[in-house]
């Protein structure tokens, strides 16, 4: 585990994470929000247009899941940091924690990146995202956790489409997940609907699940959106209420 490190963040830096509270059971975690880097690492050698595309950002999720919370009374807690700054859903010990190539894109200013530099990263924004995500899940009477992400229809380093409109991960079985996934395969949108698709969630390349969810054995689910379909607020509206309309008509079985 990381000890401690010198500051990262500057004064003028935006704050690591966004919690908006919610009235209901729900928590909702966007580990991949943001895509602002601090001030002390430039543009991390990466062009523009790269850092507003999928590796420096899961595009979409933000706005999915400020709807989302919207329906479902729930508190949002989100990450306002680049994923090539640090990946906030991997642990300490993931080789692309702090990727040096992303989907064939190098990352200058992470190559070679030493310990403390590490460190520095994790103390400043990865560690205050998700003491506040334990905070928000340390309340009584909680629903689930509902993790959002968005991914890139083709990657360059695998250009074959991925099909599914909407995918669903889990590996501990819990109610949240089932219900959820039986209400979408009923809806022709969400066709075909990918379970534990476009990835699986592994100890070696995961962290909200298995750090905060599976060990308090409460009900969860990551979902994946496939970011072309989430390009507006009226697309991510649409799909917001999709996920909400079967968690507000009946509790998970």
């Amino acid at each position: 585990m990381p000890d401690r490190a010198a500051p990262l963040l500057c004064p003028d830096d935006p704050a690591p994470v966004e919690v908006v509270a919610g009235a209901s059971g729900w928590v909702i975690s966007v580990e991949h929000g943001g895509r602002a880097i601090p001030r002390a690492l430039g543009t991390l050698g990466v062009p523009a247009r790269r850092l507003a595309d999928h590796i420096g950002w899961d595009p979409g999720a933000a706005r999915l899941a400020r709807a989302l919370a919207r329906r479902l009374s729930a508190t949002l807690v989100l990450q306002r940091y680049s994923r090539l700054v640090i990946d906030c859903n991997r642990p300490w010990s993931a080789p692309d924690l702090c990727a040096e190539i992303s989907d064939s894109t190098p990352v200058p200013g992470n190559a070679g990146l030493s310990p403390a530099a590490r460190r520095a990263r994790w103390a400043a924004i990865h560690a205050p995202f998700h003491a506040a995500l334990a905070g928000a899940l340390a309340r009584p009477g909680l629903a689930g956790l509902i993790s959002v992400h968005s991914f890139t229809p083709r990657r360059r380093s695998d250009p074959a489409p991925r099909p599914w409109p909407v995918g669903l991960l889990w590996r501990q079985d819990n109610p949240l997940a089932r219900h959820l996934a039986a209400a979408l395969a009923g809806d022709p949108d969400a066709r075909p609907l990918g379970i534990n698709a476009p990835y699986a969630i592994e100890d070696a390349s995961d962290y909200t699940i298995p750090v905060q969810a599976e060990p308090r054995r409460l009900p969860h689910v990551l979902i994946e959106l496939r970011n072309d379909l989430l390009r507006s607020e009226a697309r991510a509206a649409a799909w917001a209420d999709r996920i909400a309309r079967p968690l507000l008509n009946r509790s998970p079985p």
